[in-house]
């Protein structure tokens, strides 16, 4: 059976010129004009490769991108950029969004048909990998079952900084936040986290007491596992061990990324991508539009500004029709415009 390619590119030499290239390979082709067509295309044809430009009218490629990954059914679907765009800085957040490769325009035959036949390699060895993912589960499955379901109240304390720590925590529903609150009583979120979540496994992993401290954001269901449980299992168990590592790899990544943004960044720039990570964390959502609901407090702690500047920034992206808002909830108009808000 013929490998099935989606071409998303607004330039209708190089969006036909390359499906001609590749109808003649072998392959089947479908092709879109600009993002939303191909969101469309990608859910009802299920392409085992999808090429796609970045600057396109209606929906650019990071926000069909975002699309593609959130659905369960598309989200492992190798994902690959079409740019004439050459700055790092553009291929270094194509990446970080999830992208598995990039080809800079223009681009010969055979760096096309590398990169797609390369994706092509690296999906089957996955699911190589995924064929032993039951039995990653089944352990998984088995150490939670070692601790004790808790419901947890809105707004309270899972642990302390500096706490010993004796328990890995297992988020079954709700949502918690990790935070830095300094003697002026200011705080910095670390982290969010949603259903199927694990977290404070950093400090059992070092042997340390905890760097930060934990609490949740709405109401939760926490399972809390024993800290001879959690070792025994991280020693005996590989599966384990790798999933933790990988845990820790991507709590590295995320927190020097928030240390770059504090540096770096505006603060109409924090704001919005605050509210991006919200959303792709608790939205809940398919689509480009999103609701949220987060205080002003947590969402400055997040930023890393004080209550009243979050005031005025959302009161701008309200003016700018990139949000607006309802009780106590904050609904996203469109999380591709808000991801390209500028410094």
């Amino acid at each position: 059976m013929s490998k099935k390619v989606l071409i998303i590119e607004d330039n209708d030499d190089i969006r036909e010129g390359t499906a001609e290239v590749l109808d003649l390979a072998g392959y089947k082709t479908f092709t879109a004009k600009h993002g939303k067509i191909g969101v469309d295309l990608a859910l009802k044809y299920l392409p085992d490769v999808i090429l796609c430009d970045i600057m396109m009218p209606e929906l650019d490629g990071y926000g069909v991108l975002y699309l593609i990954n959130k659905n369960p059914q598309t989200a492992n679907i190798p994902f690959i950029f079409i740019t004439a765009k050459t700055e790092r800085a553009d291929m270094r957040k194509g990446m970080e969004m999830g992208a598995d490769d990039y080809l800079t325009k223009p681009f010969d035959d055979l760096e096309l048909f590398k990169a797609i036949e390369s994706r092509f390699k690296k999906k089957q060895q996955s699911k190589t990998i995924g064929a032993s993912a039951g039995s990653v589960e089944a352990i998984l499955a088995e150490l939670k079952a070692k601790g004790k379901l808790r419901p947890v109240s809105p707004k309270q304390i899972i642990y302390l900084e500096d706490d010993e720590p004796t328990h890995l925590y297992y988020l079954v529903k709700g949502q918690v936040k990790t935070y830095k609150r300094f003697k002026d009583g200011r705080e910095l979120s670390s982290g969010l986290f949603h259903d199927g979540d694990f977290f404070g496994y950093e400090s059992l992993c070092n042997g340390v007491p905890y760097a930060e401290n934990a609490a949740t954001l709405a109401a939760s269901e926490i399972i809390q596992i024993p800290k001879i449980d959690f070792l025994e299992y991280l020693l005996s168990h590989q599966a384990v061990s790798k999933t933790f590592i990988s845990l820790l790899s991507e709590n590295v990544h995320d927190k020097g990324k928030q240390m770059l943004q504090l540096a770096y960044s505006s603060v109409r720039k924090r704001v919005a991508e605050a509210l991006l990570q919200v959303a792709e964390k608790f939205g809940g959502t398919e689509s480009d539009a999103c609701t949220i609901k987060i205080s002003r407090d947590d969402l400055a702690a997040l930023v890393g500004t004080a209550s009243e500047t979050i005031s005025r920034m959302l009161a701008d992206f309200k003016d700018e029709e990139l949000i607006d808002k309802t009780g106590n909830a904050i609904n996203i108009l469109s999380m591709s415009k808000l991801r390209n808000v500028k410094q």
